[in-house]
Formats: structure tokens, sequence, C-alpha cells
């Protein structure tokens, strides 16, 4: 009993789905005329290329704008040098210098230095010293 219910109702939505089909075509047929005439920008609440759902600011970006971040695979060097180097400096200066210790020299977190200490320790560059850091 539940199964003809079941076979049915499939039956009945493919039916239905294959009599909307034109419209689906029709359509995006007109979604498509209308982006050519707006540039691509098909509802008006939504702007320029934002799918819906999508938070300001998050639509498709210019063609310039994905050269560069196309080519943007390497990281901008802070001025001054980066906080890596700034560790690796002040361990230099002062071995036994403990991660807390650093991360109050740079003015940042801790959890930065210590995640700068284990890609240095990695290296090679630092070695751990009872509580603290000493370059190798």
């Amino acid at each position: 009993m539940a199964i003809d219910i079941i076979d049915k109702t499939i039956t009945e939505l493919r039916k239905r789905l294959k009599e909307l089909e034109p419209l689906r075509e029709e359509a995006q047929r007109i979604e498509e005329a209308l982006g050519n005439l707006t540039g691509g920008r098909v509802g008006r609440k939504r702007g320029p290329g934002r799918p819906p759902g999508r938070p300001k600011g998050s639509g498709r970006k210019p063609a310039a704008a994905k050269k560069r971040a196309a080519g943007a695979g390497t990281r901008r060097q802070r001025k001054g040098g980066t906080r890596r180097e700034h560790a690796l400096k002040a361990i230099q200066s002062q071995p036994g210098i403990t991660v807390p210790e650093v991360a109050k020299k740079l003015g940042i977190k801790p959890n930065y230095v210590y995640r700068v200490a284990g890609e240095l320790q990695k290296e090679g560059l630092i070695k751990k010293q009872g509580k603290g850091f000493a370059a190798k």
C-alpha cells in the first residue's frame, strides 16, 4: 500500500518535471539575456555577481584582481622584517629566553611565537634549552 503511494508520487513528480523543463530552459535563456544587458547583474538586490546568501563584498573580482591574487602565492614581507626574523634575533640575543618573554619583547601574543619557534626548531636554527630556546 505505502509502496504504491510512493511509486505513484514519484511518477507524478517526474511527469511534472518533464512539463516544467521548457520553462526551466526559458528561464535560463532570460537570465542569460538579462545578464548580458546588465553586465552580469541579474538581481537588483544582490549586487554585482554576488550569489544569494553571500555577504556584501564577496562577489566576483575583476580580471585585474584575479591576476593579482593568482600571482600572490608568496606572502608580503612586513616592514622591518617578519615575526620569524624578530623572534630569531630575540632568541640569538638572549639564550634561554622563553616564549612568553619573546612575545612580550616583540609586543605580540605568545601563540604566534609558539608557532614560529616550532618552525625554527624544525629547521634547526634554534634548540630547546630548559624552558626557553637558544640559537644553534
